[in-house]
């Protein structure tokens, strides 16, 4: 198949939610607490729809599961997640568990390990990033005092920081900011501090105090990322991370970039900008906000315009 797959995102409601995903995308957002974007996902939870080509209507999971040549993949499930996240207000402290840990106590639900990639921050705003704590004891304890502003380490952040987040990570967004996050297809979460909030009936949120202490990584301090670029024409590479989970690259066109087929399949966010994907006779314009898949050897092709994207392959 040398079309490129159009997805049409799912929307998640959070109590810290907002309008950015409108704002800045221009998306049909359901309501004014809409947290999330959901904008590559074949998890049940939220699951993207192909928008084009012989596959329209299809939900991606149908997809996976019905035309494999499309992928190649071995795994049971799609395995990477994409989303846009809008912080108006502080996210949970929160931490993942890996793949066997979910397996065992999440009913075969993949682990979490994930990556966000900062698309706009208000001034001084800033993210929790690991801990202070030098022993699960000291972790235990800490949280038990609730001496929070002693064990979590905040991070100040801006447009264009990237952050590498594997399961096992306390961590959380801060308000004002808003990123894209490629992770492994999972919608598990332990909650370990929620800021005494209530949520629309009242209620405070359940926490997960056990299950986090179970799986955080002790001791945990934050570790820059370095990345390497190449630019060739039309296009800056620039390598964010690559491990066991996920590749994640940004792109950045300015003018014509080529690209040959590559033997897997890849994911596309276009996060800034407007221009054109082509291949072979056939032209499909592309701009901010939109998200597409090129099935496994899609291609040769060209992207021209001014985009800033984010690419992941698994």
């Amino acid at each position: 198949m040398n079309e490129p797959i159009f997805l049409a995102p799912v929307f998640q409601e959070r109590i810290w939610g907002g309008r950015k995903l409108q704002d800045l995308f221009g998306y049909d957002i359901p309501n004014e607490l809409t947290g999330e974007c959901w904008a590559v996902s074949a998890h049940p939870n939220g699951q993207s729809i192909v928008k084009n080509g012989p596959y329209q209507g299809e939900t991606l999971g149908q997809l996976w599961s019905s035309h494999q040549e499309l992928f190649h993949s071995d795994s049971p499930v799609f395995p990477l997640l994409t989303k846009i996240l809008d912080a108006s207000d502080n996210l949970s402290v929160q931490v993942h568990p890996d793949d066997e840990y979910a397996g065992k106590n999440e009913n075969g639900e993949l682990g979490k390990t994930e990556c966000w990639y900062i698309v706009d921050a208000e001034p001084g705003a800033e993210i929790i990033y690991g801990h202070e704590a030098q022993s699960k004891e000291q972790l235990v304890q800490m949280m038990d005092d609730a001496k929070w502003d002693d064990l979590l380490t905040k991070i100040k952040v801006k447009r264009g920081d990237f952050f590498y987040v594997p399961s096992g990570t306390i961590h959380a967004l801060g308000k004002g900011i808003v990123v894209l996050e490629t992770q492994q297809s999972s919608d598990t979460t332990y909650r370990v501090y929620d800021y005494d909030r209530k949520d629309k009936e009242g209620n405070g949120r359940e926490l997960h105090l056990q299950k986090a202490i179970d799986v955080s990584t002790v001791p945990q301090s934050y570790q820059p990322v370095s990345y390497e670029t190449f630019k060739q024409d039309g296009l800056t590479l620039t390598q964010l991370v690559s491990n066991e989970f996920f590749t994640v690259q940004k792109w950045n066109v300015d003018g014509t970039a080529d690209f040959t087929a590559n033997p897997k399949y890849t994911i596309c966010s276009v996060i800034d900008g407007s221009g054109q994907l082509i291949a072979g006779d056939n032209v499909y314009p592309i701009s901010k906000g939109e998200h597409f898949i090129l099935p496994v050897e899609f291609g040769p092709y060209q992207i021209t315009g001014s985009l800033e994207l984010i690419i992941s392959r698994e």
